[in-house]
């Protein structure tokens, strides 16, 4: 969470006390009474009653209407992500539902706080497989911590609280609330609950001991950060724990943002596209100290990193959640805590006195700087069109500390993981806005919702052709809120990611990853926003700069050579490897 949860907003007599109201209003007090001031959405019949309480309380609560139900469900989970606070989406009943649900799936994997409220069918009609009827429990329940509906309108504040303590409490993630029509145009009189509070978890005493015996006892010990929960005092509070015990630090997948890139101990981060050298550094690391991630197939790199479920180093693994607790590894040491709690006992730790293990953290720290050297081939202009290496080199030079950088899914993102140092995220929030879900076509609406939220901080989206294409009408948000965001299309005219394991797998078999693009400079002019097209490398950054001096959402699409599908190698090095190989046959 990146600052204190606002004290509500003084109500008038009406909202403080229990008199009757209807449904829909007294559903958007009660989300006023828990602090919240923002949600977004997209209208529905369903609903109606719950947008004339956010009229009524347009002062006090935005609501921001969206172009689809996705993208307004990637913006709540984007704003859960950056704030740590509930993100609230709302949408109606059937398609809309099902549009959402794919906020609702990133929320789960990357254990965010999110609310979706959806309009459902009036009571009267249930089960008859009513106009867009969808029965939610059985359509999310395992995509969400809790799945309920509101039958009656006294109970909106009970079920609004629970679904804030649900979506806060242990490992953090969405919560889903149907709303019958019918339920929201009834009145009822109802006391607003109090402010949720966020439960922290808390390491014992023996926990602790054990964790700095084995500390203690390492030769070449290795921390990893990451997963959710954590806010700008733990961050700070682990940097210094890190000096302390001068340990090297990776960063889980799309976790980047946890500990500055630019400190000494800093190794890299360890996902998709990981350093050699840093994956050899963490199978030979004889202690592994994770901290909040639940060490899936993308951070481990398909179970090989760590070994499941006996890992050949000892692992150490603290995580909020004590479900996820030796789900998949056997862990020497398994400690529930949050991560505020942990960080503040590992900040006042004592470390040996001397670390015999500095030289390995300096090794590893100057392994990361060599990676972020672009190969001699990729910075020598081996490619047509503009050298990405050098896209991402430029923003991490020309934004400020405090920039939130957005993307989704594709091999795009593989030169961002490698060249751009993430800061800290401090009082600003985070500063890495991205789906360890995978999902494609998060990164334009997440970038809107973090501009909405945060107008005053720099805002950046990077996008592949397939990725912008996917939630692209949100820039028709952006322009209605004046939502200043820069995005960045990297064009290659296909599904690149795709591609890559169809050239591995049947090589110049070329099936359903080609796309036809639209002019995206032009695409963007007509919404209303400041379009440009870079076609050479020299002129992206004064297109970068006009483009944050715009004062307008703006976009830039760079255009790249199909052929650089990675920061290491070349879609025909691939297809010739695996033609050498005999594979992909007639």
């Amino acid at each position: 969470m990146s600052q204190p949860i606002p004290a509500p907003a003084p109500a008038d007599p009406a909202v403080s006390s229990p008199s009757a109201e209807l449904g829909g209003h007294l559903l958007v007090d009660t989300l006023l009474a828990q602090g919240a001031r923002l949600a977004f959405g997209v209208p529905g019949e369903s609903y109606l009653a719950v947008l004339d309480g956010f009229h009524r309380r347009r002062e006090q609560m935005r609501f921001i209407v969206c172009r689809q139900e996705g993208g307004a469900a990637v913006m709540a989970e984007a704003y859960g992500k950056l704030t740590g606070q509930p993100g609230l989406a709302f949408c109606t009943r059937g398609p809309g539902a099902t549009n959402a649900s794919i906020g609702v799936h990133t929320a789960f994997q990357d254990s965010t706080p999110m609310i979706l409220f959806i309009g459902q069918v009036g009571t009267d009609f249930m089960d008859r497989e009513a106009f867009q009827e969808i029965d939610y429990r059985r359509m999310f329940g395992q995509m969400a911590k809790w799945v309920a509906q509101v039958d009656r309108v006294e109970r909106i504040p009970e079920y609004v609280a629970r679904a804030y303590q649900t979506a806060t409490a242990g490992r953090p993630g969405p919560v889903v609330l149907a709303l019958p029509e019918d339920m929201l145009t009834r009145h009822a009189a109802a006391a607003l609950p109090a402010p949720y509070q966020r439960v922290m978890s808390w390491p014992g005493e023996a926990e602790l001991a054990r964790l700095a015996s084995l500390l203690a006892g390492a030769e070449r010990p290795f921390l990893l950060l990451g997963g959710s929960g954590w806010t700008p005092e733990a961050c700070a509070q682990m940097e210094q724990f890190a000096e302390r015990f001068a340990l090297p630090v990776g960063c889980a997948f799309r976790g980047q943002d946890l500990f500055d890139n630019r400190h000494p101990n800093y190794a890299g981060d360890v996902g998709i596209g990981i350093n050699p050298a840093l994956a050899e550094r963490i199978r030979g690391a004889d202690l592994l100290l994770a901290v909040g991630p639940r060490l899936g197939e993308m951070t481990t790199g398909g179970y090989t990193l760590v070994r499941a479920p006996r890992p050949t180093q000892t692992l150490i693994h603290v995580h909020a959640g004590a479900e996820e607790l030796g789900s998949v590894y056997q862990a020497d040491l398994m400690v529930q805590a949050s991560m505020p709690a942990i960080a503040a006992r590992l900040a006042r730790l004592e470390p040996p006195v001397a670390a015999r293990w500095r030289a390995w953290t300096e090794a590893a720290h100057a392994d990361y700087e060599r990676y972020r050297v672009p190969p001699a081939a990729e910075a020598g202009a081996a490619h047509a069109g503009v050298d990405m290496a050098e896209v991402v080199r430029t923003l991490d030079r020309v934004l400020p500390d405090d920039a939130v950088v957005t993307n989704g899914a594709g091999n795009y993102a593989s030169w961002l993981h490698r060249y751009f140092r993430y800061r800290p995220f401090r009082a600003g929030g985070r500063g890495q806005l991205a789906p360890t879900s995978g999902a494609m076509g998060y990164g334009v609406p997440a970038a809107v919702g973090a501009k909405i939220a945060f107008p005053q901080r720099t805002v950046v989206a990077l996008a592949g052709d397939g990725c912008f294409l996917m939630n692209g009408q949100e820039l028709a948000t952006a322009v209605q809120y004046g939502a200043a965001v820069v995005f960045i299309v990297v064009n290659n005219g296909m599904y690149g990611t795709i591609r890559m394991h169809q050239e591995r797998e049947y090589p110049a078999h070329v099936s359903g990853t080609e796309l036809h693009n639209p002019d995206f400079a032009a695409l963007a002019r007509a919404y209303g926003a400041h379009g440009v097209l870079v076609t050479e490398t020299s002129a992206f950054e004064p297109a970068l700069r006009e483009a944050l001096a715009a004062g307008r959402p703006a976009l830039i699409e760079v255009r790249v050579d199909p052929d650089a599908i990675t920061p290491r190698t070349t879609l025909s090095a691939i297809r010739a490897q695996a033609l050498a190989a005999g594979r992909g046959g007639q």
